[in-house]
């Protein structure tokens, strides 16, 4: 049966925050994953039943690369080592765009260019190339897989030539840390924290304007004596301005995570861009936060176009902001909890092997 080779622009483990590295750190950590081989710089620890190849990133290599203008040269040379003439191989690829033409002109200098399967992995929403650019990317990939089918869809409007077989692997996260706890345990969360709001908001991301930390705070600011019994606590930034009912907590570790959306009761998603999917919402679902999120990008599917959330129609509106806020404190809207393995770890390495087996069948 054909091997499977992860090339990684990232040590695995991560030892850094990282959506899609989380993901295969997960993955690679479980029983029956499917990788063989792991192409990448060295991590602080291996996993246990991969065979490594590592990249060194040393004055040397830095200076053959440069020579040589091959920023990939050591993957493709630890590449060359593992392939054995007449044998298949699946080689998977995460968000590397510029890996690929390396890649390809490698295995045909080789002649190995049919015996190697190229799985591709975009966590992004919209597409990468512009429809020209694209058409050798689409010509010399074998599968490309998105996050969610919202996205095929944008990528089947935008071009007019997709050569290619598509999948769709949706995130998934940790349901043994993202859970919902009992009024109980929510209140003691809350007590111990020091939090004495009747609702509790959160908002965690990275601290960019695309992610609309800044739009949603003017929006907390402008709602007053509305949210006098709230509080707003912000995850992911460290701002020293106070704001009335405003915590900006900084950075939290991730095993800290948890007890944040577990304590509150409305997770805040202002993203102000197409994201690929949400990684965050789907922790606050799982730990029973009701979710206003802007209806951009892969965030409506996740949501179930409203079933599991509201959706915001014109995200850059506050005063959209500000009635869905308002909605939720009189009481309008009615919670449908996410089923428990939907969006999990455990769906998700399910799914992976999936893909895995049948790229695998198309090489027989």
């Amino acid at each position: 049966m054909p091997k499977v080779i992860l090339i990684s622009q990232f040590p695995l483990p991560y030892s850094k925050i990282g959506s899609w590295t989380t993901l295969y750190k997960n993955y690679l950590e479980a029983d029956h994953h499917l990788i063989d081989i792991i192409i990448c710089e060295p991590p602080n620890y291996d996993f246990e039943d991969v065979t490594y190849k590592f990249v060194k990133n040393n004055f040397t290599s830095k200076i053959k690369k440069k020579l040589t203008k091959e920023p990939y040269l050591e993957y493709l040379t630890n590449l060359k080592s593992i392939i054995i003439p007449n044998e298949n191989y699946v080689v998977q690829i995460v968000d590397n765009f510029g890996l690929v033409k390396p890649l390809v002109n490698f295995l045909r200098s080789h002649n190995l260019r049919k015996s190697v399967y190229i799985q591709f992995f975009y966590h992004g929403f919209v597409p990468f190339y512009g429809n020209f650019q694209s058409r050798w990317f689409y010509d010399n990939i074998d599968e490309m897989v998105l996050l969610t089918r919202d996205s095929y869809i944008n990528h089947l409007s935008f071009y007019t030539e997709l050569p290619v077989i598509f999948s769709i692997l949706h995130n998934g996260i940790d349901t043994s840390q993202f859970f919902e706890v009992s009024k109980e345990t929510k209140q003691d969360l809350k007590n111990r924290l020091g939090i004495n709001a009747k609702s509790v908001f959160i908002w965690c991301s990275q601290d960019r304007p695309k992610k609309g930390l800044d739009f949603i705070v003017n929006v907390w600011k402008s709602l007053g004596e509305r949210v006098y019994d709230c509080e707003l606590l912000v995850v992911g930034a460290s701002r020293v301005e106070a704001i009335q009912g405003v915590k900006f907590l900084g950075r939290i570790p991730n095993d800290d995570l948890p007890k944040y959306y577990q304590v509150a009761d409305v997770y805040l998603f202002p993203t102000l861009c197409q994201e690929g999917f949400g990684m965050s919402l789907i922790e606050a679902l799982h730990c029973g936060c009701f979710c206003i999120a802007s209806a951009l990008g892969g965030v409506l599917e996740v949501l179930d176009y409203g079933k599991y959330g509201k959706l915001i129609e014109d995200p850059h509106f506050p005063n959209r902001w500000k009635d869905a806020i308002l909605e939720y404190l009189n009481g309008s809207y009615e919670q449908t909890k996410l089923p428990k393995d939907k969006y999990s770890m455990n769906e998700w390495n399910k799914n992976m092997n999936g893909l895995i087996v049948a790229a695998k069948e198309r090489m027989i």
